[in-house]
């Protein structure tokens, strides 16, 4: 058992080295690993911050519609989006002016969708960042301004109200016979446009528990977490719960919040494991492979077949003066064949590594796109010992 005799007392920060844990009635050196698996020693560490989300702490999506005003002629065709005139006339009749039924006609207002993210613990009156999208036809955003625009959480509630003027990174120029588009004028931002009216009801000092989520999971990882805030406190405060989460308790004879015990326990040094995984992205060619990836023995051979047909038609035309003749078109065909003559066959010995797949693949000279039908080849022989996700 534990105890804590003086008032918010916390634990020390660790250091380079074991850390060392305290029992205010007896102080104990313990290192880390007496208590958790001996790990890789060249293997990299990372921080319990770095690689959990706290249960609860999230951000919120913020999302409103409003006018962007002041565009030069380069806003809505009102005839194209009733929307942005329907939005016009009634914000003008709240504004005290009626034009119901008179044909308005301005390229000057743009109706767009106004977006925001709250982080957690925000405080009523902070400003946070917001974006702006064309809704309609309107060409550019450039010199606008957005009206006041709620913007508005998943439950239906204001929680922030957005106004300003619109920076965008891009331009559009245009004349009778050619026109200039760089990035995208329709899109833009307003720094600290938003301005927060409510506050998200999250007391997290008040909670006895938390959960703290792996933003990787895996069971090993999971473990070592529980087992290093064990190890680090003398006391059994965390548990796996499954891969993806870790329990964390508030003992009864602390004197501090949840939100202390959180503070001395995120600066520990934790090694993530992962699963050997092999990821592939067909469509641009990326390949990433995990540290841990074994091929069992096998051997590789890549080759390919190239046909080149180049076409140069050439003219022919009678003599001058000629009596009789006409010009005609003559076709001229050069075909090439590569058949892949200098196809290299590699074996891979059982249990090699990473660097020795990418080594050997390298040397056969094989392009990227290549080897993601090698590796599908590979893992469908039983040979790859990872788990390949195409994206």
């Amino acid at each position: 058992m534990f105890s804590f005799k003086q008032k918010n007392h916390k634990y020390p920060p660790p250091t380079s080295g074991a850390p060392i844990l305290k029992n205010l009635g007896l102080t104990l050196v313990v290192g880390v690993s007496l208590l958790i698996p001996s790990y890789n020693a060249e293997a990299k560490t990372s921080r319990i911050k770095d690689i959990i989300n706290i249960e609860g702490v999230r951000d919120n999506q913020l999302v409103g519609y409003g006018l962007v005003v002041g565009l030069n002629g380069t806003g809505d065709g009102l005839n194209n989006s009733p929307f942005t005139k329907q939005s016009l006339i009634a914000m003008l009749e709240r504004l005290g002016v009626n034009i119901r039924g008179e044909n308005v006609n301005t390229g000057n207002v743009a109706a767009v969708i106004v977006t925001a993210t709250l982080p957690p613990f925000t405080n009523q009156g902070a400003k946070i960042d917001v974006s702006v999208s064309a809704l309609g036809d309107a060409k550019s955003l450039q010199g606008g301004t957005l009206l006041v625009t709620p913007l508005i959480a998943a439950d239906g509630n204001a929680y922030a109200v957005a106004q300003g003027e619109v920076n965008i990174a891009g331009f559009s120029i245009e004349g009778d016979a050619a026109s200039i588009t760089q990035n995208i004028p329709t899109a833009g931002r307003i720094p600290n446009g938003g301005i927060v009216e409510r506050e998200i009801g999250f007391k997290l000092e008040d909670l006895q528990h938390i959960r703290l989520s792996l933003k990787n999971p895996d069971f090993t990882t999971s473990r070592r977490i529980a087992q290093a805030i064990n190890g680090f406190t003398n006391a059994r405060l965390a548990k796996a719960e499954n891969s993806a989460s870790v329990m964390l308790r508030l003992p009864n004879n602390y004197d501090g919040t949840i939100v202390d015990l959180i503070t001395d326990i995120e600066q520990l040094p934790i090694q993530p494991d992962q699963p050997a995984k092999v990821i592939i992205s067909e469509r641009s060619g990326v390949i990433v492979m995990g540290a841990d990836v074994r091929v069992s023995s096998v051997a590789i051979a890549q080759g390919s077949l190239t046909l080149k047909i180049n076409e140069a038609p050439q003219v022919s035309q009678p003599n001058p003066f000629a009596d009789q003749g006409d010009t005609v078109i003559v076709p001229r065909t050069d075909v090439s064949a590569n058949i892949g003559e200098d196809v290299k066959l590699a074996v891979l010995d059982t249990g090699v590594t990473l660097q020795d797949l990418v080594t050997g693949l390298n040397k056969l000279g094989v392009k990227p796109r290549d080897i993601i039908t090698i590796l599908q080849a590979i893992k469908a022989a039983g040979a790859l010992q990872a788990e390949i996700e195409v994206m």
